[in-house]
């Protein structure tokens, strides 16, 4: 059985990874299992291909092994060039609970007529000498609402505001099956999942 690490210290993308993995002939670790964090020294690129890319390859060379990493952040029209790759890391920061952050953000969005917004992931994986084995983009399209829609998930707090184009609720109100089927994370880790099918 092959081993791989999910590089992200966010529990909620673990979990909606390592469920789209689930049933592969994987082990499956976080980086907590090796007490291992990606330093912000390392996510300082200017495209999510580029943060993605780099996190994937410092958790191959810490640990040895086959890395999975992703970088996904959110385009907000009335908000334009001001979140994308900064997106956790913008407006009242990275170092704020999520409560603290999504009250920010609404309160920037609260007059903005607006609200059209779109997801984007970009998912690198590479072996354990980091070398580059596979990569793809999922995307989503979809509107902010004007309040919190959901108990918030620990890490993914816009889960709890954005509504994807087609759906009925919002992100963190989806079971994981649904958010799976038509999220930014979940298309980009079902096409990885589709190539660890071709070649495990």
């Amino acid at each position: 059985m092959e081993e791989l690490l999910i590089a992200t210290g966010n529990i909620g993308k673990y979990q909606e990874i390592s469920a789209i993995l689930q049933g592969l002939p994987l082990k499956i670790y976080s980086l907590k299992d090796f007490d291992l964090e990606i330093p912000d020294s390392v996510e300082d690129g200017k495209t999510y291909a580029e943060n993605s890319l780099k996190k994937a390859k410092y958790a191959a060379e810490k640990t040895g092994m086959m890395c999975l990493a992703d970088d996904s952040g959110i385009v907000v029209d009335a908000l334009r060039n001001e979140l994308g790759v900064m997106t956790r890391r913008w407006g009242a920061g990275a170092k704020v609970s999520d409560h603290e952050w999504i009250d920010y953000f609404l309160k920037r969005m609260e007059k903005e007529e607006n609200r059209s917004a779109k997801f984007i992931c970009h998912a690198y994986l590479v072996n354990s000498k980091g070398e580059t084995l596979y990569d793809c983009v999922g995307e989503t399209e979809g509107k902010i609402m004007r309040e919190l829609m959901a108990p918030i998930i620990p890490g993914l707090p816009l889960s709890s505001c954005f509504l994807a184009e087609g759906a009925e609720k919002v992100y963190a109100a989806l079971s994981k099956e649904e958010k799976s089927a038509i999220s930014h994370r979940g298309k980009a880790m079902v096409k990885v999942r589709d190539y660890f099918q071709k070649i495990l």
